[in-house]
């Protein structure tokens, strides 16, 4: 059998209540591992510089910066 790879994983949500959803969602999950959280765009394009998650769950509407602008 051959093992699955990690899937690394960031969350980015400007509201908590969203983070923590999809974090007790994914910790059950072995072949997910959450390498970090963000609050808004600004932290989500840190992250994912430092981090370099294989998944990103980025909100569409945040202050400042949102999903979309993040993505360009």
């Amino acid at each position: 059998m051959v093992d699955s790879p990690v899937i690394r994983v960031l969350l980015v949500d400007d509201e908590p209540l969203a983070r923590e959803m999809l974090r007790e969602m994914l910790q059950s999950d072995p072949q997910a591992t959450i390498v970090g959280e963000s609050v808004n765009g600004h932290e989500a394009l840190a992250a994912i510089r430092e981090h370099s998650p294989d998944l990103v769950f980025l909100d569409v509407q945040m202050p400042e910066l949102g999903g979309f602008e993040v993505l360009s």
